[in-house]
């Protein structure tokens, strides 16, 4: 499975980004896909995550700004962020889970200017 993750880019706090994802290859075996992030000095963090079933789950830091969704038919994930904060700066990497492993795409960077 490989992953191409693009929509990164500079925006000013209280403006939006949309992230998305591609997977190719043996995409018949991803389950579930989620966005992850990594800020300067910290560890990387789920940010959202949707399974193959739709359901969603969002960090708490991001809830009611953020949007995952998924588009099975083109094997795309997709990151709507509204209201960015400047906190929300970091590199964004897309992941698939198959049953024996988790692909990661490359990442993306988002700043968020204040």
């Amino acid at each position: 499975v490989q992953l191409q993750a693009c929509g990164g880019g500079l925006v000013q706090a209280g403006g939006s980004l949309r992230l998305s994802c591609a997977a190719s290859g043996r995409t018949f075996s991803i389950n579930g896909m989620g966005w992850y992030r990594q800020a300067p000095g910290k560890q990387r963090e789920l940010v959202a995550s949707i399974s193959s079933g739709g359901s969603t789950n969002y960090a708490d830091s991001v809830k009611g700004r953020f949007t995952i969704s998924r588009d099975n038919a083109e094997n795309t994930v997709y990151l709507q962020m509204n209201s960015l904060k400047p906190e929300d700066t970091a590199v964004y990497y897309c992941a698939a889970d198959t049953v024996v492993q988790r692909y990661w795409g490359k990442g993306t960077l988002v700043t968020v200017s204040s």
